[in-house]
C-alpha cells in the first residue's frame, strides 16, 4: 500500500506486533494516543521528563467546578503544546474543560501542522 507524505505511517500505541512487524497507525490515531499519553500521566511518573504529563486521573478527587476546570485548562494547554510540538499548529490548539456531576468532560481541537486538516477529541473522566 503507497503512503502519501502527508499521512506518514506512525507506530501503534500502544505498542504492538502485527504479525513480523510491529503495528501502524495513521496520523490522527498517533496524535490522539500523544493526547492521552498526556492526559493520563502524572507529572514525575516518568523518570527523565519528571514535567510531562498532565495527570488528570488525579483529579478525580478534587471538586468538580469551574476553579478545577481553569486550572486543568491551563494545564492541559501548555503539557500538549509541548508534547504535540511539530504535529500541530501551537496557536491552533484549544481545551474546553466542563464537568456535569460526577464527570470530568475534556474537549481539545487543533489543526494538524502537516495538511492544515481541523481535528478534535472528546475525553470523559469518571461517570456512568
Amino acid at each position: 500500500m503507497a503512503r502519501r507524505l502527508v499521512d506518514p505511517p506512525y507506530l501503534a500505541f500502544p505498542f504492538r506486533m502485527a504479525g513480523a512487524a510491529p503495528a501502524l497507525a495513521a496520523r490522527s490515531a498517533h496524535i490522539r494516543g500523544q493526547i492521552e499519553q498526556v492526559l493520563f500521566t502524572l507529572p514525575g511518573e516518568r523518570v527523565f521528563r519528571p514535567e510531562f504529563g498532565a495527570g488528570v486521573k488525579a483529579l478525580v478527587f478534587e471538586p468538580n467546578d469551574t476553579p478545577l476546570w481553569q486550572i486543568t485548562r491551563r494545564r492541559l494547554l501548555a503539557s500538549l503544546a509541548e508534547a504535540l510540538q511539530g504535529e500541530v499548529e501551537p496557536r491552533s490548539l484549544s481545551v474546553e474543560v466542563s464537568g456535569d456531576g460526577a464527570s470530568l468532560t475534556i474537549a481539545i481541537a487543533y489543526t494538524l501542522a502537516a495538511v492544515g486538516a481541523r481535528e478534535s477529541q472528546l475525553f470523559t473522566l469518571g461517570g456512568p
